[in-house]
């Protein structure tokens, strides 16, 4: 029988832990799926490990496994797919937003041959304005440099083995795994669902953090930002190339005009945008700075006791 590995990264979830785990164990054991649920606590500063140390003690299928400190959320979903040891694994959120019920959906298009079964969003729940606004018009961007439609993609999927181990291969330490999906390509599928309301706790997500999360994730998965600046640049050199020839034949004419205002208002929007493309161009260097460190995407230091021998050799086991 196929086994199903359900990866769960958390953050600061410790209230919603034992109810997750009790929600997936119960619809996996009613539907007779063979399961492993993997959560990763993202360097929490609450109790979530020892919460998911509480649970595997109790089900043998419950795994964990704990950073040494916070890495973020793309880290801990790799971490989840090095772990699971399924022959497809399901990544979704740990509080429950991402509904249990379309792993069922999920499970069945892929017995039926999806490789990659996406789920799309209906809605995105109760969100602020501001949070809805900002969204779409990241994902409109992204949609756009890559050429999906992303307005509605999460991060809540289900990946084939073969798809997982491509992931995995995958060089690079800064990753954008929602877009990942869809550019590695394979058989896809979809789902449809609504976003449900946390049970506990409050979104980990602020304005700050997701502009962070914006900017890490367009210049890691395209190039096109430093291209717009390319272009921008032609277009300004014949903007001024064609007031140049301007300013010398009223110059000529005798009909100059004085132009102080205009002068300081071209400087001030060169200037800016000079500055823009220089923090566009950092971002890339940045980006290049880190991959070339080498430096591990993240570091776990423990795992729990129900882990394979062969992963529980390579960190420090949980005592």
């Amino acid at each position: 029988m196929s086994l199903l590995s359900i990866v769960l990264p958390s953050y600061n979830e410790e209230q919603n832990i034992a109810n997750t785990a009790k929600v997936l164990t119960g619809l996996m054991e009613e539907n007779g799926i063979d399961y492993e649920l993997v959560f990763v606590s993202d360097g929490s500063k609450d109790n979530t490990y020892s919460e998911i140390c509480k649970l595997e003690v109790e089900n043998k299928k419950i795994k964990g496994a704990e950073f040494s400190r916070n890495f973020g959320k793309e880290a801990a979903i790799f971490a989840g797919l090095e772990l699971a040891t399924g022959d497809a694994v399901i990544v979704m959120d740990c509080d429950l937003q991402h509904p249990p019920e379309v792993i069922l959906e999920m499970v069945s298009k892929w017995k039926n041959g999806a490789e990659v079964v996406e789920g799309i969003k209906n809605s995105r729940g109760k969100e602020n304005i501001f949070h809805k606004a900002f969204a779409n018009v990241f994902y409109g961007i992204m949609s756009s440099l890559i050429k999906i439609d992303m307005k509605s993609s999460s991060d809540f999927k289900l990946l084939d083995r073969k798809v997982v181990n491509a992931l995995l291969e995958m060089p690079e330490k800064e990753t954008f795994f929602r877009a990942l999906s869809f550019w590695v390509g394979f058989k896809k599928d979809t789902v449809i669902y609504d976003v449900q309301e946390r049970q506990f706790g409050s979104s980990k997500w602020s304005f700050t953090s997701l502009v962070r999360y914006a900017i890490s994730n367009v210049t890691g998965f395209t190039t096109l930002p430093l291209k717009i600046v390319s272009w921008i640049g032609l277009i300004f050199v014949i903007l001024s190339v064609g007031l140049a020839i301007q300013t010398l034949v009223r110059f000529c004419m005798g009909n100059a005009v004085e132009g102080f205002t205009t002068v300081i208002l071209l400087l001030l929007m060169i200037g800016g945008l000079i500055m823009v493309s220089l923090g566009i161009i950092g971002n890339y260097i940045a980006r290049i700075y880190e991959e070339v460190k080498g430096r591990p995407r993240y570091i776990i230091s423990n795992v729990t006791d129900n882990m394979p021998e062969q992963i529980k050799g390579a960190w420090k086991k949980n005592d």
